[in-house]
């Protein structure tokens, strides 16, 4: 009965180290979506050009891209996470598209 306490308490605490990995994901995301955008805001002022205010992705969305400038790296989380690609489009605009794509997940052999 003893040992049965013992795993199940390993369990349960395994489980909400999990809980605080994934939270701490969240940070984790929120805090290079900021680094990125400024990062390309100082970007663009290199370029004597405006910042570039981030779009949301729609499907079918035409895009115009002359030269990828940045593209957030995975993120290590086992969900749907956002990412960002800056790119210069033909007229020499500054723009950044967020979008989803699936994180990087140990489970998934990654």
């Amino acid at each position: 009965m003893k040992r049965l306490a013992l795993a199940l308490g390993a369990v349960v605490f395994s489980l909400s180290l999990g809980a605080m990995a994934e939270a701490g994901g969240d940070r984790e995301i929120a805090q290079l979506m900021q680094q990125n955008q400024q990062a390309m805001s100082r970007y663009a002022a290199k370029q004597g050009k405006p910042a570039p205010q981030v779009q949301a992705y729609r499907y079918g969305m035409k895009l115009d891209i002359a030269k990828v400038v940045s593209v957030t790296p995975p993120i290590r989380a086992c969900k749907v996470v956002p990412s960002r690609m800056t790119y210069e489009d033909s007229s020499g605009l500054i723009k950044t598209l967020e979008y989803q794509v699936m994180g990087l997940c140990r489970n998934n052999g990654s």
